[in-house]
């Protein structure tokens, strides 16, 4: 779709800006839209406050991928997936939604953490459309200044990126690899790989499905890793396997297994409430979330999403509410749908134009 029926179709859909109510704001990055819509909810209704254009090819899909909030509230980050030749990530201010800064990356940026100090973020590039095996790199930014410092060497496929809330130890799951990747943050290196199964890519001699071995990787025990995120006190690590339909919940200081939960099919990301009580993994090809206790580590609850292939995850402040992105299909748009935790129910959706990928949540005074 050419820029201009995007334009559009913002315009349609309500891109004017209007003062915020008290509270907090959704942001969610249309990935064939090059726009990063804002939206609120009061309890009962949606309610679009502004659509932000971003991107700088006019006449192509730039592709903003995953959006994410600097700890202080001044800023917000967003991975640009295409570019000349490589991607970028942006740095804008919530005052005035203006660009401050953009810093290179490489191919194809996926997701986005910054440590709490917000000085540093870590971007997966995960290279969906290059040639595979290949070693892709975790690029890191120091964002004061948006300079990147390094594109660290990590494995085939980075897609999920989580900083721990101590700040300390930065996880990466890689799709291809299979493997959860542990960076440590004051030495920019990576100090240890744990295998979440064989791999989706042979090695080292052709694949051989359903079979395991020196023969080749198996596809039929892969992993095929998303997403991982972090616990409230950082001791265990959660991992959605996308291949393998569960969530791999790993002790931070072994990564030794503590359980596997079953999760729908294709589980894709994975968010820890902020009060610690649910884990929530959204299932991209089943149009479902697994609602997870994450003091037993068992399914509480499996709920339809509006759409079909859900996406991201994002919590209210209070942790009542947990909003899903969906991604479109065709001309049908994609959706945000809001599931109140207290009934374990989705009880709203809303309309978000031109694949909405990324989603995070604002505090607001």
């Amino acid at each position: 779709m050419m820029k201009s029926a995007i334009a559009l179709l913002v315009a349609a859909l309500g891109g004017a800006a209007a003062d915020a109510p008290p509270g907090y704001r959704i942001f969610v990055s249309s990935e064939s839209g090059d726009v990063v819509t804002q939206l609120t909810w009061d309890g009962t209704t949606f309610r679009t406050v502004k659509v932000v254009p971003v991107g700088i090819m006019p006449a192509d899909i730039d592709g903003p991928h995953n959006v994410t909030i600097s700890p202080d509230g001044k800023y917000w980050y967003v991975t640009i997936a295409h570019g000349t030749p490589y991607g970028t990530l942006w740095k804008m201010a919530v005052d005035g939604d203006t660009l401050v800064g953009r810093a290179p990356v490489e191919m194809f940026p996926t997701t986005i953490s910054l440590t709490p100090d917000g000085e540093l973020a870590f971007v997966a590039n995960s290279d969906f459309h290059g040639d595979h095996p290949r070693m892709n790199v975790v690029s890191i930014i120091y964002t004061p200044q948006m300079l990147t410092l390094t594109n660290l060497r990590a494995c085939d496929m980075p897609h999920g990126v989580k900083v721990n809330h101590a700040g300390t130890k930065v996880y990466v799951t890689c799709m291809n690899s299979d493997e959860v990747l542990e960076i440590d943050r004051a030495a920019l290196a990576i100090t240890r790989r744990h295998k979440t199964g064989p791999g989706m890519l042979p090695q080292p001699v052709p694949m051989k499905m359903g079979h395991s071995g020196a023969e080749g990787a198996t596809l039929h025990d892969a992993c095929m890793p998303t997403f991982v995120s972090v616990s409230l006190d950082d001791t265990r690590l959660y991992v959605a396997c996308n291949h393998s339909d569960e969530l791999m919940v790993l002790d931070a200081a072994t990564l030794d297994l503590v359980k596997a939960v079953a999760t729908g099919h294709g589980a894709y990301n994975v968010e820890p409430s902020p009060d610690g009580k649910w884990v929530i993994v959204t299932n991209k090809k089943d149009q479902s979330v697994s609602l997870i206790d994450a003091v037993t580590l068992t399914e509480a609850g499996r709920i339809a999403t509006a759409k079909p292939f859900p996406h991201g995850v994002a919590y209210s402040p209070d942790s009542r509410y947990a909003f899903i992105s969906q991604e479109s299909k065709g001309v049908d748009p994609g959706a945000v749908t809001v599931i109140d935790l207290e009934t374990k129910t989705a009880v709203a959706s809303v309309a978000v134009p031109l694949q909405p990928t990324g989603i995070t949540i604002l505090r607001r005074p």
